[in-house]
């Protein structure tokens, strides 16, 4: 039974590379169970770089798979009599082993970097060379999404800002600023089909900038376990035109109005 055991093992390579093919190939039995569908102008580059580390270790991971398998079959007890013999190691093999994982690391640092710094550092500006203001301020709390657009005046935390909960309306082709934080926890901001995902720290406000190109419903979660509803934490992601933006911005603000109105007016 020793062998068989040996190519059980084996399967966990064999099968994990099966699952990857199953799910890249279009129209295969994983078809749609791979990415979600990118509608944001630096999406590729996104999944160029998640494709790149996962061929990477994925070749890894099938050579320590058979490297594990030979052993397991060559040395099994059953066909192995002899007594274990014991040995306390080899310096040499042990700086080599601890050498090229941080070279992968280190090249993989390297390689990202342009990808970090076109999307996190490379903050938008308007025609003048100053700052964009953000368009919103999401703010993620248990368990919801609120969200708190600038008015006319484009500055965030005035009366004129429209408050929303869950539902993000943003212009399509329009490279968006998002200030975003937490009201109590930890949180993970994550726009999947935007590939934006940005962890939100209690006490900081940080911000998020993207472009879409695609007009849709799309979803909004928190990628972090924030409590006992974080399954429900789910908003809605809207991209329209900007007629269409416009249209529901000024129906939004006339409907906060008026709800403010009949709140005065019963107090």
């Amino acid at each position: 039974m020793g062998r068989f055991w040996s190519l059980l093992f084996l399967l966990v390579p064999v099968l994990g590379v099966a699952v990857f093919v199953f799910a890249v190939v279009p129209g295969g039995v994983f078809d749609n169970h791979w990415l979600p569908e990118d509608i944001s102008q630096h999406g590729k580059v996104i999944d160029d770089l998640f494709m790149f580390i996962l061929y990477l270790t994925g070749v890894i991971f099938i050579v320590t798979g058979a490297l594990m398998f030979w052993f397991c079959w060559k040395y099994d007890a059953e066909k192995n009599p002899e007594p274990v013999k014991f040995t306390h190691g080899s310096h040499t093999l042990e700086i080599v082993w601890s050498i090229l994982p941080a070279a992968v690391l280190l090249f993989i640092a390297v390689f990202q970097m342009d990808a970090w710094a076109d999307n996190k550092m490379v903050y938008p500006t308007k025609e003048d060379g100053s700052k964009k203001p953000p368009l919103a301020l999401v703010t993620g709390r248990q368990f919801e999404w609120r969200i708190q657009y600038a008015g006319p005046d484009e500055v965030i935390g005035t009366e004129d800002d429209l408050h929303v909960v869950n539902d993000l309306h943003l212009p399509v082709n329009d490279e968006v600023v998002l200030r975003v934080q937490s009201a109590d926890v930890l949180h993970s901001f994550f726009l999947p089909n935007v590939r934006i995902k940005h962890d939100l720290v209690p006490g900081m406000q940080q911000h998020v900038w993207f472009q879409t190109k695609k007009t849709g419903l799309y979803d909004i979660v928190c990628a972090e376990l924030c409590g006992w509803g974080h399954y429900k934490m789910r908003g809605r992601l809207i991209v329209e035109s900007e007629e269409d933006f416009e249209a529901w911005y000024a129906n939004a603000v006339q409907e906060q109005t008026r709800t403010s109105h009949n709140v005065e007016s019963d107090n």
